[in-house]
């Protein structure tokens, strides 16, 4: 089956760098990724490029990317619900947009773990993302324990279909199916995994917001990503590109990964 086959996908590779990587670090890293892909004669246009900085990183990477008019997007790891006020340690839609994010990273897996987040809050930050038109990537996926007690989708579908409570059909946004028992654990979801739980999940887009929507959005695999295994998921035709965790992180790692065209001799 031919790479990214539906016309109107384009594939993104999206580098999660957690809390890793000071301004410096991460000025670093955008320039050498840039020279990098650059060297490789990578086709712009055909692969979406971003990188999700801590927040004390994102204005460096924005100036060096506007000053350069460097071919790479970026995004928030995460944002407020709220827009203003005594929410202390929070990082409002409106902040982001000032810096000129794309996008930014709604319900990831250790937001969700580790910040107790509901699908609830999930819902109320993705309408905060498209309020300041930031594009929202909606991360959902299951743990071992949800595998194992509810079988695979189930989980991840119900956080989709909880996320869009608040979304219309003129909404852009991404998807990122995240197995919580995949990432970091070296043990990835295979390809056909991946691809049955991104069919149910355009499913949802089809069911909630039309055909149109479930045409147009990109699905997104996350969980122990490399550049050894890429081009396996890149070959599904509901898989649209990866969220890159630990990966992202390796600058020639994340280029093989951005890269994944030449895996397949395309």
């Amino acid at each position: 089956m031919a790479v990214n086959e539906h016309p109107r996908r384009t594939p993104l590779i999206a580098g999660n760098w957690k809390m890793n990587l000071d301004h410096l670090q991460a000025i670093a890293f955008v320039q050498k990724l840039a020279w990098n892909l650059k060297d490789a004669k990578h086709d712009v246009a055909a692969v979406e490029v971003a990188v999700f900085p801590p927040f004390t990183d994102l204005r460096s990477v924005q100036t060096l990317v506007s000053a350069d008019k460097l071919p790479i997007a970026f995004g928030a790891q995460d944002l407020s619900a709220h827009d203003s006020g005594a929410y202390t340690g929070e990082i409002s839609g409106a902040f982001l947009a000032q810096l000129e994010c794309k996008y930014v990273l709604i319900g990831h897996s250790e937001r969700r773990t580790l910040h107790a987040e509901t699908d609830e809050q999930v819902a109320a930050k993705v309408s905060a993302a498209l309020k300041h038109n930031l594009v929202p990537i909606i991360c959902v996926g299951e743990t071992a324990a949800d595998l194992e007690l509810h079988g695979p989708s189930a989980v991840p579908v119900a956080q989709l279909r909880a996320a869009l409570s608040g979304v219309t059909d003129a909404a852009d946004f991404v998807v990122a199916y995240e197995p919580v028992w995949a990432i970091g654990s070296g043990q990835a979801a295979t390809p056909e995994q991946a691809e049955q739980v991104a069919a149910q999940l355009r499913l949802v887009l089809k069911e909630t917001l039309g055909q149109d929507v479930a045409d147009k959005t990109r699905i997104l695999y996350g969980g122990s990503v490399k550049g050894v295994n890429i081009a396996g998921y890149m070959r599904e035709p509901n898989v649209d590109g990866a969220l890159v965790g630990g990966a992202s992180l390796d600058i020639d790692e994340f280029s093989s990964i951005v890269r994944f065209q030449k895996h397949v001799g395309l």
